[in-house]
């Protein structure tokens, strides 16, 4: 049977390696929209990063209610499930900074700055997701 994650377990799982999230965003006809980010978390708030004029910076510009899984797919499967709604920054010094650290999570220290000065420029959004709802489980096939 699942066990559900406490707090400081949820958090140690979905901050493990480079597991990337999949962020839902509403779409303006109302459907969901998913696609696989890079994020880390900072206290109570989910932070990534995204351009402007993609989908998901679009569809979070007009309605800020997201939903991040991240799971383990192998055996006996974990999985959290966050939710929050977001707000956006197109502050230059914030968004190099985090693009910079989220960097450093998937691609190592070494790239680090490399991934700030790519995603940290003018078009690109510092998206951070005050995190309101958890749902979280680990052994689901126990």
């Amino acid at each position: 049977m699942a066990q559900k994650m406490t707090d400081d377990e949820w958090r140690a799982f979905v901050s493990h390696g480079t597991r990337t999230g999949k962020l839902s965003t509403v779409r303006a006809d109302g459907s969901p929209h998913v696609a696989p980010i890079w994020f880390l978390l900072d206290g109570e708030d989910l932070v990534f990063n995204t351009g402007k004029d993609t989908v998901k910076g679009r569809n979070l510009a007009r309605d800020g209610r997201v939903a991040l899984c991240v799971d383990d797919d192998r055996p006996p499967f974990d999985f959290v499930v966050l939710q929050g709604r977001a707000t956006l920054s197109e502050d230059l010094d914030d968004l190099r900074h985090w693009a910079a650290r989220i960097g450093a999570r998937y691609m190592g220290e070494e790239r680090a700055e490399e991934f700030g000065a790519r995603n940290g420029v003018p078009g690109e959004l510092l998206v951070r997701v005050r995190i309101d709802k958890v749902l979280a489980q680990a052994a689901v096939a126990h």
